[in-house]
Parts: structure tokens; sequence; C-alpha cells
């Protein structure tokens, strides 16, 4: 899933990055968003690796890497918003870019909560762990050790 929506995204994003360089390359205020623009399509190329290469991103690496998505349109917002009139940029442009913003929220969004929930898990197993160690009894599906690796050998003749 994490892949797959990967792949979609950055397919939109790099449509917007490439219509930004040339869209707005017309005053010297104008072109602050170009470095806005580059830092995104960094993003965006480490979201195409890892969805491309054989170890795939933790949800956690994942839900970082969305939030630098995120924060990074918000601030390309921000900036179109203020300066859409004066360097004269296209209305096509604002508005893909803010879609894109949208889709990368909520692919955050979903992203983020597989990691907290990933995290929970994590916590609890560590938790049961702690409590059924050193007890005897305790862990194992059988009242053995569980999942330990170890395993005594009963005592006495056999």
């Amino acid at each position: 899933m994490l892949t797959k929506t990967i792949a979609t995204l950055t397919g939109a994003i790099t449509g917007v990055v490439l219509l930004g360089g040339a869209a707005l390359a017309q005053a010297p205020e104008c072109g602050a968003i170009q470095q806005t623009l580059k830092t995104r399509q960094e993003l965006v190329a480490k979201a195409n690796a890892a969805s491309q290469s054989k170890k795939k991103m933790t949800p956690q690496e994942a839900c970082a890497l969305f939030g630098k998505l995120q924060s990074n349109g918000a601030d390309g917002l921000k900036w179109i918003a203020a300066n859409k009139e004066w360097c004269s940029i296209p209305d096509s442009f604002a508005e893909g870019f803010k879609a894109d913003h949208v889709k990368v929220s909520g692919i955050r969004t979903k992203i983020c909560s597989v990691a907290a929930q990933a995290a929970k898990m994590e916590a609890q197993a560590k938790a049961q762990a702690a409590a059924g160690g050193g007890m005897p009894g305790a862990g194992g599906l059988l009242g053995g050790p569980g999942l330990t690796g170890s395993f005594k050998m009963p005592q006495g003749a056999l």
C-alpha cells in the first residue's frame, strides 16, 4: 500500500515541480519559490527511490518523509498565496500545487496512523515480554518460556 501510494503521489508532484520551474522564473523575488520546489523535488525523489528499492521504508520513516513533504507544501502554499498576483502565477499551477498538498496531507495521515499503531504494538510486546520474564510458568502458550529461544531440558533419569 505504501509503495502504491508513493508512486501515485510522485507522478502528480513531479508535474507541479516541472511546471513551477518554467512558470516562475520571471523576476528575482518571484524566484524565491524555486528553493521550495527544489526541496520538494528532492523529497519526491527519496520517496520514489524508497518505493523502488528492495529495502522498504518503515512506517516511521515514511511518516517523517511525508511530514517534511507536507511542511514543504504548506510553505509553498503560503508563498503562492502571497505572491500569486505579483509574480503572475497561473491558476492551474496554484490549483495543482494545492491539490498535491491535500493529497500529501491525506497520505501522511494514513501513514502516520500506521506508524503510531506499529509503535503501540511494539511497546505492548515489550511490556508483555518484560512482565513474563523471570516468572516461572509465564510467557509461552503452554506455560513455557515462550519465544525467548531457551528451553530447559527436564532433569532426572530419562
